[in-house]
């Protein structure tokens, strides 16, 4: 935010990254507000790079909005800025466009010319416009093109000698082919470099200051949250997708049952420890002893399977009365597939026990690389113990929130989508991942729980496996030794048993 009476620069913050950008980047990609000056930066963009000669590494800009009156604003821009940085630049002029599939259909457009021999020109929105082409291309609200897939595979081909593409775009629902470019951007499918604003960011680089010197106003924060209230207001219910980048209409099933089974293999166990309500009351000495005891039996023969040459990780989601923990391992094979070698769930069991289990298994993971733990309410404690024990570089304690949920819930999806992730076939752990929903937009698991009275769940396995898949995705080096469970089990007892 701006000090009040203080100059603004020309571009506000998230204008000058854009151009920044899309100097650096092949593709860019912007999701954006409504009326946030984005169009006037690229008129700027387009200007610039225009007016430069090619040994300066300018170049013609093609320019695509979804209708004429989009086109001429767009032109209008560029005019402008042309007068301000290049007095050489020729009038705007208006052409028709004729359709090389078509010859007899001919379709206004736009065009300013530049000394440097580079012109700007808006053309329509059809992909064969862009035949023949090459420059800068800008696709403006990319998601009211007819066919915005067909007109990407077009502009793409521009890349091959040299140049670039702008995407830029409210949302139009989550369907919609500009809301799935964007997800597989978050998802790592596209390396193209994304960019996000919401009203509340545009705000907060002084939007609502700049627009209050356009107009010769006085600017206070008064003044500043009304209008603000009045917008959203204005909005009503679409402010979430026309202010805050939310697409609309998302509030189905994230993965189908169809998918989920598709990822699945009968042979990874589910090993689960429900105790006594009474455990808690027993002396610690015992305690531990039951513990060492179900570990032995149940986790030992699974980590003696492990591949001592494989990276693992692990995610955890913490619950002690009415949900369960949940510590879900991933190892990273030689093609990248994260397969579940084992699934643990824990019921009624005390906090202690529970850091004692994970200490079980994270000292004998082979190369364990990193764990990412649910660090909410009363997880904060054993995920806070687990990263003092392991060290901040190997455990990350997390806090959810939607944009933790905006970031790493794609790359998830992405990969039952590409066969990159094996989980358990089992009934539970498949409700649990179809109890993921999306919520304005976001996946994540809703305030919903199932099962019978006293044995609820509340989609604890997939928020462990989505805080695995993350981890695995973190960029640490594995540990190079660790001892294996054998080595380890006479010492451990002693160890584990004294404390």
């Amino acid at each position: 935010m701006l000090q009040q009476g203080a100059l603004p620069p020309v571009f506000l913050r998230y204008q000058q990254e854009l151009m920044a950008a899309v100097s650096a980047h092949a593709v860019t990609v912007v999701e954006k507000s409504r009326r946030t000056g984005y169009s006037w930066a690229a008129g700027a963009i387009a200007a610039l790079t225009a007016g430069a000669t090619r040994s300066a590494g300018g170049q013609d800009v093609l320019y695509m909005g979804y209708n004429l009156e989009m086109a001429r604003e767009f032109i209008d821009y560029v005019a402008d800025w042309a007068r301000q940085l290049s007095p050489a630049a020729v009038e705007v002029a208006e052409f028709l466009f004729t359709d090389p599939e078509s010859p007899e259909r001919e379709i206004k457009a736009f065009r300013i010319e530049f000394a440097s021999g580079h012109k700007v020109v808006a053309l329509p929105s059809v992909p064969r416009a862009l035949r023949g082409m090459q420059g800068l291309v800008i696709i403006d609200e990319a998601a009211f093109h007819d066919d915005l897939d067909e007109l990407l595979k077009a502009a793409f081909a521009l890349l091959i000698w040299g140049g670039r593409v702008l995407i830029i775009s409210t949302h139009d629902g989550d369907a919609n082919p500009f809301n799935v470019l964007v997800n597989d951007i978050r998802a790592g499918r596209k390396p193209y470099h994304l960019l996000r604003c919401t009203f509340d960011d545009a705000l907060a680089d002084g939007l609502y200051q700049r627009i209050c010197m356009v107009k010769g106003e006085s600017w206070t924060a008064e003044g500043e949250q009304a209008w603000r209230d009045s917008i959203i207001a204005f909005y009503g219910s679409a402010a979430d997708e026309e202010l805050f980048c939310i697409p609309s209409s998302g509030s189905g099933t994230w993965l189908s049952a169809a998918l989920i089974e598709a990822r699945s293999a009968s042979d990874i166990p589910v090993l689960r420890w429900e105790c006594a309500k009474d455990f808690v009351l027993l002396p610690e000495t015992q305690r531990r002893i039951e513990v060492l005891a179900w570990c032995i039996a149940r986790l030992l023969p699974e980590l003696e399977k492990l591949d001592a040459g494989t990276p693992h990780c692990l995610g955890w989601d913490f619950g002690r009365y009415h949900d369960l923990s949940v510590l879900w391992p991933l190892a990273i094979e030689t093609n990248l597939k994260r397969r579940t070698p084992f699934v643990i769930e824990l019921r009624n069991v005390p906090s202690e026990e529970q850091e004692w289990i994970l200490r079980y298994v994270i000292e004998r993971l082979p190369r364990f690389r990193s764990g990412k733990m649910d660090a909410g309410g009363q997880g904060f404690t054993t995920a806070e113990n687990t990263m003092k024990t392991f060290g901040p570089a190997r455990i990350e304690m997390v806090t959810f929130s939607e944009a933790w949920y905006r970031e790493h819930m794609p790359p998830l999806k992405a990969a039952f989508e590409d066969d990159l992730v094996v989980v358990p076939r089992d009934r539970e752990i498949v409700d649990d991942l179809r109890l993921v929903r999306l919520v304005r937009g976001i996946a994540r698991v809703p305030d919903l729980r199932t099962g019978a009275k006293g044995k609820t769940r509340h989609g604890d396995s997939a928020i462990a496996l989505a805080l695995a898949y993350a981890a695995s995705r973190s960029d640490v080096v594995p540990m190079e030794h660790q001892t294996t469970g054998k080595q380890r089990m006479a010492s451990g007892l002693q160890d584990f048993i004294g404390g």
